[in-house]
């Protein structure tokens, strides 16, 4: 039997103290890897509660909203003091930002960079603060040019690594992202849940769960829903998620007239997330750029509920080998519109609620994932 990897492994922040597909991705490696042979000491920004939520696993170095020369200088002392302590020969960086400051104490060992975005080109694309964009891409390039093997999510993101950051192909491995199936299988019934969600029950209800920023697309959704009710008065829109551009939509909501066909439900605990997908009947993925892989396109499939996604990053990538109704024909209001008055017409057919999460259970459970991110940690030590 082969002995475990062990590593130590540097995220951004604690799941579920701070919600985003990184840091969730990062929460599901402490509780997957370890069961595929990889032991996992980890370091993130977060609160005292850190440590013993994760049972000594994970350490915060730093408080989240702490100054950077702070979460800096804590990050390279608790790494250093972590190395003091046992040998990992394998470090593995999930931001390059936190990184950074403890390449030099990696000596030989070898890096693995799970690369979970393009942070500086992410960063241009929602704000125009330009000197901060290119000092974070200088960061991301320092980090990249130490690491051995890189981690992507998609092919798409695999793309934009070779392309804008120069990655030679060869060290750049394609892993998709991984759902706790356990989590979003629930025995309740869609109408169970509704009840004790306060849903209406003869409402055709979407549901999307975005951070509400410019590339989600969530304006043109809204507009395509006005579009839909038209046609489908029972259409409603639930969208979880919290973010900079939350006035701006509540404001296009009521000038379209929109109160009774949308709502925003603000920030959803992750306890509440597979309810929610589970009582909707179709979630919707509107992006309209840098997409690298859309974890929300797993856990509503593993939540038997379909998804119509834009064909954006790695949207296609999930959906289209399933069923290719799945997937937009563009991401304008028009073309979202067409998408889901197909789908409520029945001229795009959207799989059941069985075949969603058999489809997941075979290509995107934890434990396929695992054993997947495991191959790449031992070639890199090879």
């Amino acid at each position: 039997m082969n002995s475990a990897i062990k590593t130590l492994q540097i995220g951004e922040g604690w799941f579920p103290e701070q919600p985003g597909g990184l840091n969730r991705f990062y929460y599901d490696c402490t509780r997957y890897l370890p069961q595929a042979g990889v032991e996992m000491r980890g370091l993130v920004t977060g609160s005292s509660k850190v440590c013993q939520d994760s049972h000594g696993q994970i350490q915060a170095f730093a408080p989240s909203e702490s100054p950077l020369w702070q979460r800096c200088y804590g990050v390279r002392q608790a790494f250093h003091r972590l190395l003091a302590e046992q040998e990992y020969p394998l470090v593995v960086s999930h931001f390059a930002l936190y990184t950074l400051p403890v390449l030099d104490e990696l000596r030989q060992r070898p890096l693995v960079t799970h690369f979970h975005g393009p942070w500086a080109l992410e960063s241009s694309v929602e704000s125009n603060k330009s000197v901060a964009n290119k000092l974070k891409k200088a960061i991301e390039q320092i980090a990249y040019r130490r690491t051995v093997n890189f981690i992507v999510l998609s092919k798409t993101f695999r793309d934009i690594l070779h392309q804008q950051y120069r990655v030679p192909w060869e060290r750049i491995h394609i892993v998709p992202g991984g759902v706790d199936m356990n989590h979003f299988d629930l025995t309740m019934s869609r109408t169970e849940v509704r009840a004790k969600l306060g849903w209406s029950q003869d409402r055709f209800i979407i549901f999307t769960v975005r951070r509400l920023a410019k590339r989600m697309g969530l304006e043109n959704l809204i507009a395509a829903v006005d579009k839909v009710r038209h046609h489908y008065p029972e259409v409603m829109l639930q969208i979880a998620g919290k973010g900079a551009l939350a006035s701006t939509l509540k404001t296009q909501i009521e000038q379209l007239g929109l109160t009774e066909h949308v709502r925003l439900l603000g920030y959803v605990p992750d306890e509440q997330l597979a309810l929610a997908y589970r009582a909707a009947d179709l979630t919707v993925v509107p992006t309209v750029s840098l997409e690298g892989f859309g974890l929300i396109v797993v856990e509503s499939l593993a939540a038997g509920t379909p998804v119509l996604g834009t064909p954006v990053g790695g949207i296609p990538e999930i959906l289209e080998p399933f069923s290719q109704d799945l997937v937009f024909e563009g991401y304008t209001s028009e073309q979202l519109a067409q998408g889901m008055i197909e789908a409520l017409s029945g001229q795009r057919q959207l799989p059941s609620s069985p075949a969603c999460q058999a489809y997941i259970q075979q290509n995107y459970a934890w434990h396929v994932i695992a054993q997947q991110i495991k191959s790449v940690y031992q070639a890199s030590l090879a």
